[in-house]
């Protein structure tokens, strides 16, 4: 057999993991003594979402690699690899409610709990190469478990309700706008929100690449946040239009990222800075987020194959 999951499965809802390292770790594999675990090419596709971009491995077609986090780092180089944000695998779900299950590795090797834009890129693979024949289901993420619904090049995403405390979130959350002085000795307002997997928000600053590169990197290993945070900073531009930059947890500045697009629409409009639905601009293109409060964020925007190849070495 080309994989099989070792322990339990995976149940619902905003905290749930996988079994083990949150996924693959425990899958088995037959395969040669390589880092990763592969032994021959394997086909891969490439996608985005607003420009982020990942590595996707098809594991109905493909063995699962036996160090996925190796894989990552090499295959997301972007001079020596395929060059990407991350490594995604869509792999048979292990919940009987699920259609598939998405299991993602950020560039550096970390894996990671969600991915937005990921999981939009997910949704349209499966729908387009004929892993599902509906346009809306459930996909299994390190997060629990999201129904997306895919209309035509664009998907739209239940990402669940935000959390403002967890095992992710510092231990004295919430924090809601709450002071924080930068190692550069600037002060911003800063809301910390789980969206299954932990952002910190920041107002206050000029939203610019170059920022979110200064500062992002002390604020990801800000020793509040157990398991590192994303970090994105974001400037409301008028009632129904935010503009973010951000910098991902395990992959650095990045073009878009849907989780923090929805935590940045969360922080915004829990702050009062907005009331209602947004448009969240980001380098890559734009995201439509709303959340009711109370309730689930939704979040639509774009998916695209790019190319498709194989890898090997």
């Amino acid at each position: 057999m080309p994989w099989a999951p070792v322990g339990g499965a995976i149940s619902g809802g905003s905290g749930a993991r996988p079994c083990g390292p949150r996924g693959l770790a425990r899958l088995q594999v037959r395969g040669a003594g390589r880092e990763d675990g592969w032994g021959k090419e394997v086909h891969f596709v490439k996608m985005e979402g607003l420009g982020n971009d990942y590595v996707y491995v098809d594991l109905w077609r493909e063995r699962a690699p036996a160090d996925p986090a190796a894989l990552s780092r090499r295959i997301s180089d972007r001079r020596r690899g395929v060059g990407s944000d991350g490594l995604i695998l869509i792999a048979p779900p292990t919940s009987p409610e699920a259609r598939a299950r998405m299991i993602m590795f950020n560039a550096d090797g970390s894996e990671g709990e969600m991915c937005g834009n990921g999981i939009r890129c997910v949704a349209r693979y499966l729908r387009e190469h004929g892993r599902v024949h509906e346009d809306t289901f459930l996909i299994e993420t390190g997060a629990g478990l999201k129904q997306v619904q895919v209309l035509g090049g664009r998907v739209r995403v239940d990402m669940g309700p935000p959390a403002f405390t967890g095992a992710s979130l510092p231990a004295d959350a919430p924090w809601v706008d709450r002071p924080l002085t930068l190692e550069n000795g600037a002060r911003v307002l800063a809301t910390a929100v789980s969206m299954g997997n932990p952002h910190l928000v920041l107002f206050g600053l000029t939203v610019t690449d170059e920022v979110a590169a200064e500062l992002g990197p002390p604020l990801e290993r800000h020793p509040a946040f157990p398991n590192r945070v994303n970090v994105e900073f974001a400037q409301v531009l008028d009632p129904a239009r935010i503009r973010m930059e951000v910098y991902e947890r395990g992959s650095g500045v990045t073009e878009a990222c849907g989780t923090g697009a929805c935590a940045t629409l969360v922080a915004a409009q829990r702050t009062g800075r907005i009331r209602g639905p947004a448009e969240v601009v980001l380098r890559g293109g734009n995201l439509l987020v709303r959340w009711d409060e109370g309730g689930s964020v939704f979040m639509e925007g774009d998916a695209r194959e790019v190319f498709e190849g194989e890898w090997r070495e």
